[in-house]
């Protein structure tokens, strides 16, 4: 704690950041403060700013359905109106009397289709909402934040040593270039040099490799002819692949040559976290 020997002054900075509407995020890279316990006991007691919570428009969905449902709409139509779940409206209704029916089966099934699409509709506007707020939140990553994040990464995806098969190889393999791209950072942050990469594709035969191995090349920042030879998968005509179309492109496999002790770092490194992990999370176990 000597980091943080005037906690008072340093709290006081941590509030007046708080009420002035700044993100636990904002105010941890404003002040320095790596350690999250340190920032709750910063932020104790202080609410956060109301435009990181979620809005809850549960309450006002719940009036609109009830007042729909008195002027005689059915459930069909009150989720073509408001794109909620029948579901949720069935709880929010369920006292009120039922209107009466005055539509064939088929106009009543062309508008539980309509409304079941303003359902799927209204759910992937807020997956969308939901997510572009989170990525917010993330802002920039220190090289520590990446080098943590690299060896939980690593040892989640990547091959790992066994007491009856000793094989200290560092073997990354991913079918997300989200995570191939965070991985090869964490490569760089290391200090390992791109000479000492290989990369292969693996993917099944029906499609197609030439394009897969483009995709991956321009991915990694490689020519296409430094990769390895592709890996093909056999297809069982007895099972249904979904993982076909235009966006399929395999899994990246990337091979560190001389590995064997960044490998030992890494199983060091990723002890070194659960041990901490653990003493930090001991408070919370008594």
């Amino acid at each position: 704690m000597s980091k943080y020997a005037d906690f008072e002054g340093l709290r006081e900075q941590a509030l007046a950041l708080r009420r002035e509407g700044l993100s636990r995020r904002q105010i941890r890279d404003r002040l320095h403060v790596d350690n999250n316990d340190t920032l709750n006991r910063l932020l104790q007691g202080e609410p956060p700013p109301a435009w990181t919570k979620r809005p809850n428009a549960k309450d006002d969905l719940r009036d609109r359905a009830r007042e729909l449902r008195l002027q005689g709409m059915t459930y069909d139509q009150i989720q073509l109106e408001l794109g909620c779940s029948k579901s949720s409206i069935s709880l929010w209704v369920r006292d009120l009397p039922k209107p009466d029916r005055r539509r064939t089966r088929e106009e009543a099934s062309a508008i539980a289709r309509r409304g079941w699409e303003r359902t799927l509709l209204t759910r992937d506007t807020e997956r969308r909402r939901v997510k572009q707020q989170a990525a917010a939140e993330i802002g920039r990553m220190s090289d520590r934040e990446l080098f943590l994040t690299g060896v939980g990464l690593y040892w989640a995806e990547g091959s790992k040593d066994k007491p009856y098969d000793r094989r200290e190889r560092v073997i990354f393999v991913n079918s997300d270039p989200g995570m191939i791209s965070v991985y090869l950072a964490w490569l760089r942050l290391l200090g390992v040099n791109p000479e000492h990469l290989r990369y292969c594709v693996t993917i099944h035969e029906t499609a197609n490799a030439a394009d897969a191995v483009r995709f991956w090349a321009n991915l990694v920042g490689v020519d296409a002819d430094r990769f390895l030879k592709t890996a093909l998968k056999r297809h069982n005509p007895k099972t249904i692949r979904k993982n076909t179309g235009e966006n399929y492109y395999g899994c990246l496999t990337v091979r560190v040559l001389q590995g064997a002790d960044l490998y030992r770092r890494i199983e060091g490194w990723w002890c070194g976290i659960v041990g901490a992990a653990s003493e930090s999370d001991q408070p919370n176990r008594t």
